[in-house]
């Protein structure tokens, strides 16, 4: 597993659930994660039903095995100062600068800077290491922006670089390039399977192979659990309406203690199967265009009770399953 993991997708497919149990399945056995969130919208906190991030790493779960959780929800303005005070010593005079609105400025003119500063900020936690010379987090996993912005937030930097020829600005993106671009990194997809999800995540795969950044895998979340097989549904759509209801009727539903007779339950299931059998042809078709992608293809299943920290955890656990660790 590379030790940065870029989780994007299509608005609505779930990738910051995806990456959050990312993390927690990487941290199993005594693992170190940093979760870091990079679109201000909190959704992390959530997830892990605890307050909202502050511009710090901060442990918010404990994997099975004793292994860690951290988060970071990433700041431009701050991450700015970090930069500034790093290469320039700024200090206090940094902090003027924010109270006078130019770092906000900054970040909202510059071409490209603010996604240097929090490609940036990530790529810092995954080279840094600790006084005995191990790094300090095994991986870290973002919840990135969507599909269609994913290459040119992570590909930036080279703009970045190209404008700067010289200077710290070009050295920190011709840095955070060598990680983006190296085995150190992989760009996974979240999806589901539908037709305009699949297609974004088929676009988007080709964007990133054109940048040559790193494609990991495809991650299709939310999978409904299969009621009937082709055969059963073979059955149903040939079998006689009389037949389905001396078959109900046999088995004790639609009888007078139930206030209706069998023939009045057929067309309300054959209506059911029908709308199942589209969507399984739907769900197979989709599923044969992202196996024609070549990349390894897992499945998150839609949980009945809806999301929560439980089912966090039991999403991670199925991706463990599934050989992601």
């Amino acid at each position: 597993m590379s030790r940065l993991q870029v989780v994007s997708g299509k608005g609505g497919t779930g990738k910051t659930t995806v990456a959050a149990a990312l993390a927690l399945a990487l941290a199993t056995e005594g693992k170190r994660t940093l979760l870091v969130e990079v679109e201000g919208r909190q959704g992390i906190a959530q997830l892990f039903e605890t307050e909202a991030l502050p511009y710090g790493e901060r442990k918010i779960a404990v994997a099975p095995g004793g292994g860690e959780v951290y988060a970071l929800a990433i700041d431009p303005e701050l991450a700015l100062l970090d930069y500034l005070q790093m290469f320039y010593k700024l200090g206090s005079a940094g902090r003027a600068l924010k109270k006078l609105g130019a770092i906000d400025f900054a970040t909202t003119i510059a071409p490209g800077l603010r996604d240097v500063l929090l490609t940036g900020k990530a790529c810092e936690a995954v080279r840094r290491k600790d006084k005995s010379g191990r790094f300090t987090y095994d991986y870290v996993v973002m919840d990135a922006p969507p599909t269609g912005r994913i290459t040119r937030f992570l590909n930036v930097n080279d703009e970045v670089a190209g404008l700067a020829k010289i200077g710290p600005i070009h050295n920190q993106a011709q840095a955070v390039m060598r990680v983006l671009k190296s085995r150190e990194t992989a760009v996974h997809l979240v999806t589901l399977l539908e037709e305009m999800p699949v297609q974004e995540t088929v676009d988007g795969i080709a964007e990133l192979r054109s940048a040559r950044l790193p494609v990991g895998r495809i991650i299709v979340n939310m999978v409904r659990p299969a009621v009937l097989d082709g055969g059963d549904l073979e059955f149903l759509q040939a079998a006689s309406r009389p037949s389905i209801a001396k078959s109900l009727s046999a088995a004790g539903l639609g009888g007078a203690r139930r206030g209706g007779n069998a023939e009045r339950l057929v067309e309300p299931l054959l209506e059911q199967a029908d709308e199942y059998a589209e969507r399984h042809t739907l769900e197979h078709e989709q599923r044969a265009v992202l196996r024609e992608l070549g990349l390894p293809l897992h499945e998150l299943p839609l949980l009945a009770e809806g999301m929560d920290l439980a089912g966090l955890y039991e999403l991670a656990t199925e991706l463990r399953q599934q050989g992601i660790s």
